[in-house]
């Protein structure tokens, strides 16, 4: 009886006791409040909302492994007549938009680094980012640092032919401010670039559009203001020679005062042929010798990493030039091909062997063809092989050239 008293008063107690802890409240800590990040669908895909605002962001870019050759007549460190290499590329675009009273208002900015074996024997394995677009645009309203509006896309309709090396005339970047009016599938644009002489005196653009499901035409026309040795490399490296400006260039350019003027114009035709197929014609006409009617006739390994006038090689400035491209995709697989042909400006060619110079009119063609195949989802190859020749005729002579290149990208 003693044990069987001592066990019931036990639980007595311990019930007593549970009951009390029973009514105490239980205070349970609240969640924080979390913006978690939400799709944006109103640009497209790859935008989302910044957390706590209503502006809309896309990160995006690529990766690049490129192997490049240049033929004769580069030359590499050893005395070969010909340059090859490895080059590995980097590019980040960030692309900010939101709604306002006035329009969409807009940011863009891409950074890109280019690490070349041959061009940069001793920077090791690293390469230093460079700003290579940056612009602001409000409505039609856009400012900032691009492509030139000679050879940059509007409309959707990009300038150059439809190869990787689209043979695309006075492509160069600038500082520049410019006004879209769009109306349908018209657009007009007209702006204003810095020269980067130094005076108040900008280069004026300007170009009008029509573009559709069937494709596009263009027309663009460009003032010149100055054309001088500001908007061209004071010298050029070719053949381990440093060859200067003067020597290479139409003498014209000496001057530093040649107001210029040119136009070029365009039409794109989609499915033409089939479907996944485009066909591209353009041609321009120079009045006067400018940088905008530059393109590049000899590469570098350089040049072919990184498809700019100003980054190696030698240019020339094309009077006149008419090219056709065209490209089809089948599946994974797309192919290119792209030709032009022109005629330069009286050019000064300075021979360091004999150190003479001979002055005369060149006749100019290019032949390029590639083959891509895309891997897998955002990783391709490409493959592509280009032929330029500049023909000056008499004791000025001819000069050719094989290039092309081996890529491999992955898309981000």
């Amino acid at each position: 009886m003693n044990i069987k008293s001592l066990l019931l008063g036990s639980a007595a107690a311990l019930m007593a006791v549970t009951g009390a802890r029973a009514a105490d409240a239980v205070v349970v800590a609240e969640p924080e409040p979390v913006d978690y990040v939400r799709v944006c669908d109103v640009y497209g895909k790859g935008f989302y909302y910044i957390p706590g605002t209503q502006t809309c962001l896309n990160i995006g870019g690529y990766v690049r492994f490129q192997y490049n050759v240049a033929g004769d007549p580069a030359r590499n460190r050893e005395g070969d007549k010909y340059q090859a290499g490895s080059s590995v590329q980097a590019r980040i675009d960030f692309d900010a938009r939101e709604e306002t009273e006035l329009g969409t208002l807009r940011a863009f900015a891409r950074v890109q680094a280019t690490n070349n074996t041959i061009a940069q024997p001793d920077s090791g394995l690293g390469a230093s980012y460079v700003m290579d677009q940056a612009y602001i645009q409000l409505g039609g309203l856009l400012m900032g640092y691009r492509d030139t509006l000679w050879s940059s896309g509007i409309g959707g309709l990009e300038d150059g032919l439809l190869t990787d090396t689209g043979l695309a005339v006075g492509d160069i970047g600038t500082n520049q401010i410019n006004y879209t009016f769009t109306s349908g599938g018209f657009a007009a644009t007209l702006g204003l670039e810095d020269d980067r002489t130094g005076d108040v005196v900008p280069d004026v653009h300007a170009k009008l559009v029509y573009s559709g499901a069937w494709g596009g035409v263009y027309l663009s026309a460009v003032y010149d203001e100055t054309n001088n040795r500001n908007d061209i490399p004071s010298a050029i490296t070719i053949n381990g020679v440093t060859v200067a400006v003067n020597g290479t260039f139409p003498t014209l350019l000496q001057n530093g005062n040649n107001d210029a003027f040119a136009l070029k114009g365009g039409v794109l035709l989609k499915n033409l042929v089939g479907p996944d197929t485009q066909f591209k014609l353009e041609g321009h006409y120079a009045f006067d010798p400018t940088v905008y009617a530059g393109i590049t006739a000899i590469d570098t390994v350089s040049t072919l990493a990184a498809n700019q006038l100003t980054n190696g090689g030698v240019p020339i400035l094309l009077e006149w030039a008419v090219g056709a491209g065209y490209a089809q995709k089948v599946g994974k697989v797309g192919f290119a091909i792209s030709g032009q042909y022109g005629e330069t400006f009286d050019m000064s060619r300075f021979d360091p062997r004999t150190r003479r110079t001979t002055v005369g009119q060149g006749e100019y063609w290019a032949a390029v063809a590639n083959v891509g195949y895309q891997i897998t989802n955002n990783f391709a190859t490409l493959g592509e092989v280009s032929y330029k020749s500049v023909d000056f005729g008499g004791p000025a002579g001819d000069v050719d050239q094989v290039s092309g290149f081996l890529r491999f990208q992955r898309n981000f």
